[in-house]
């Protein structure tokens, strides 16, 4: 008896992650973002309250890199993961929980 119970076989379709998961940078593209922001937290007794610039400043890069249709797999292939090898879709940084520190941005800048 060889036959498999395929009755109602369903592909799977893979779909892009929820908030706050997102693929691995691993090309490396925002790793120097990524590692002053450990930096600051090792400095800072990981109080990550104190980290905030330099985590909007990572995930900016992050998003930064998501819009370019890439071919940087091996072999020009290309890359796995999401839509075009994005890092992260684009979000208002307010919408990330960074309203205040843009805020302080736009405050500190002369003629607005």
């Amino acid at each position: 008896m060889s036959t498999a119970m395929n009755f109602g076989t369903k592909t799977f379709k893979p779909r892009p992650p929820d908030k706050g998961a997102f693929p691995l940078d691993h090309f490396g593209e925002c790793s120097a973002f990524k590692e002053q922001f450990m930096e600051c937290l090792r400095d800072n007794g990981y109080e990550s309250g104190a980290c905030r610039q330099r985590a909007m400043a990572y995930l900016e890069c992050r998003m930064e890199r998501q819009g370019a249709a890439r071919l940087g797999g091996p072999r020009g292939r290309p890359r796995a993961g999401g839509a075009a090898g994005q890092l992260m879709a684009n979000e208002p940084l307010e919408k990330l929980g960074f309203k205040d520190l843009i805020d302080e941005k736009s405050e500190g800048k002369p003629g607005k």
